[in-house]
């Protein structure tokens, strides 16, 4: 069905000032964008007509670190993103997901990132490679493909336990160009970059030099490199300035997933960041960064523990903790010396919070810090802790509350920002970026508090982060662009998810279109599954693989 919106008030993701529009959609293209009452009738007598009156009509919201790697295939109405307006995703995070593999890896995978992702109960993973996992995206099924736009990222954690096992160690000269490779592979396929997880096991294994061969491949294909770094907390600045530091080295442009400055150490200490990539930028280093509006994290429980412990994988890890001269040897890098797995910071266990659990034994946890579960049970922090690790299997979601709001709202204002959500979507209580990242940005960050104009946020959601992405038509309101588009009420856009409350649409959202399908309608879901896999192509811009313009 072809779609008039009239009478919009149009922010079209560039930055620039908003104008009244009608905007004429055909199959999944803006086939029209012009002056209010000025289309021929002839050009929309068969389309459905919304009158946007009093709305901001915007491209679709570009999630720039998300989390929805296995929930967009088993959980396809995926609401949680559809509802607050995001109609692009970006996968492969934190340098940890499912493609590349082998059998011995994708199991390593299932288990180590199942607080992430779940592993559901009778889901078929039907790929090994980026190319095959991409595809799987875009088979279609009931109801259609996937429900958002999805590119993803090589997840170098991955990469190296595909070529080294979940161990620690250096790779020989045969195993780093065999990584090298891999990723060469990955991009070709249609990967648009490189992630790092480097406080997850296996990825935080990799030194300067190691990231540096592979950050030159990636480079070399015209992609890039979105490290989540190796301390956001104790020494985040040097942290920063390795990333940097890659980027300057190898070419390789960067982009710095979810950018914060976090634990006490760091309480007012944005601006020295921004400084640090205000020079980078000026000399000519190409970065890009995102962040989410919430001042707590979300990451699993096991992630806390030294990068020792975790080495080997799930099984090892887990003998680890019943062994007690490791046990004391874990207890003194967690609360005496600082765990490289909690940002070199010893455990708070009372910023600690249970947001999800696999084993129905601990449901009582959950929505409890371990200083609360310990002060209840009578039992020491570090036991309830360990107890929690080995009863969930290293499946444990939590909540890490350690950001500050001044660090928040500078970083956010910053002229390299984009939004990304972080988002977990699974567990009891999840955190509640999964449904309000975008609605946050726009009501209690642009509305209330005035921090940035409303076409600078959508510039910063929209068109910022398709620009990184390389995307091909997309991420603008222009003729002969994909429609992917957001219409929403600037007085009262606002998230409703709350910590104790998560899973709560935003207010505000009236539609919301993928490639031109209403996905959301009058604030509804419509169930329609739109979505496609957008891979980086031979010269370098990112589509589908359609070769038909209107479909791209």
């Amino acid at each position: 069905m072809n779609t008039l919106i009239s009478n919009a008030t149009v922010v079209d993701g560039t930055g620039e000032p908003r104008r009244a529009a009608d905007v004429l959609v055909e199959g999944t293209v803006i086939a029209a964008v012009a002056p209010v009452g000025s289309l021929a009738p002839s050009r929309y007598e068969t389309a459905r007509i919304i009158d946007a009156s009093g709305l901001v009509l915007s491209p679709g919201f570009i999630d720039m670190h998300a989390h929805s790697d296995l929930q967009l295939l088993a959980e396809p109405g995926h609401y949680a993103k559809l509802s607050q307006g995001v109609t692009t995703e970006l996968l492969g995070q934190d340098g940890m997901s499912y493609a590349p593999v082998d059998e011995v890896t994708l199991e390593g995978m299932r288990q180590k990132i199942a607080g992430w992702n779940d592993d559901p109960e009778g889901f078929t993973y039907d790929w090994r490679t980026v190319g095959e996992y991409l595809d799987r995206l875009d088979a279609p099924g009931p109801g259609g493909r996937i429900a958002t736009n999805a590119a993803y990222l090589v997840p170098q954690g991955t990469v190296r336990a595909l070529v080294m096992g979940f161990t620690e160690g250096k790779p020989t000269a045969a195993q780093l160009e065999q990584m090298q490779e891999v990723i060469r592979t990955g991009l070709m396929e249609g990967a648009v970059g490189m992630s790092s997880g480097l406080t997850y096991t296996p990825g935080m294994y990799a030194d300067t030099k190691e990231l540096a061969a592979l950050c030159r491949a990636v480079a070399h294909l015209g992609g890039f490199y979105a490290p989540h770094h190796r301390s956001y907390g104790k020494d985040a600045l040097s942290a920063y300035a390795e990333m940097i530091d890659l980027s300057r080295d190898t070419g390789c442009a960067l982009h710095l997933s979810h950018a914060t400055m976090n634990f006490a150490e760091n309480k007012g200490r944005a601006g020295e960041l921004l400084d640090l990539i205000d020079q980078a930028l000026d000399s000519g280093v190409d970065i890009t960064l995102d962040t989410y509006p919430y001042l707590p994290g979300a990451t699993t429980l096991s992630a806390i523990l030294p990068s020792w412990a975790s080495s080997g994988g799930t099984a090892a890890t887990l003998q680890r903790l019943s062994d007690p001269s490791a046990l004391e040897r874990i207890r003194e890098n967690v609360e005496v010396y600082g765990s490289d797995g909690c940002h070199g910071v010893v455990a708070e266990w009372d910023t600690l919070e249970i947001s999800g659990v696999r084993n129905p034994a601990l449901a009582n946890c959950i929505g409890k810090t371990i200083a609360q579960i310990a002060a209840e049970s009578g039992t020491a922090p570090f036991d309830v802790f360990t107890h929690i690790l080995r009863t969930d299997s290293l499946g444990t979601g939590i909540l890490q509350h350690v950001g500050h709001e001044e660090n928040v709202r500078e970083i956010m204002m910053h002229r390299a920002h984009t939004g990304g959500s972080d988002g977990i979507l699974v567990g009891d209580k999840p955190h509640p970026r999964s449904w309000g990242t975008f609605p946050r940005f726009l009501g209690r960050y642009r509305r209330e508090l005035g921090l940035l104009s409303l076409e600078e946020t959508v510039h910063h959601l929209t068109g910022r982060p398709a620009a990184r992405l390389k995307l091909d038509r997309r991420g603008l309101i222009r003729e002969g662009y994909a429609a992917d588009l957001v219409l929403f009420d600037p007085d009262t856009i606002s998230d409703r998810a709350t910590f104790d409350q998560p899973r709560q649409a935003a207010a505000g959202i009236h539609c919301v279109f993928v490639n031109g399908t209403a996905a959301i309608d009058e604030g509804k879901p419509t169930g329609a599954r739109a979505g496609r896999a957008l891979r980086r192509q031979p010269d370098g811009k990112t589509r589908t693989e359609s070769t038909d313009p209107r479909d791209s």
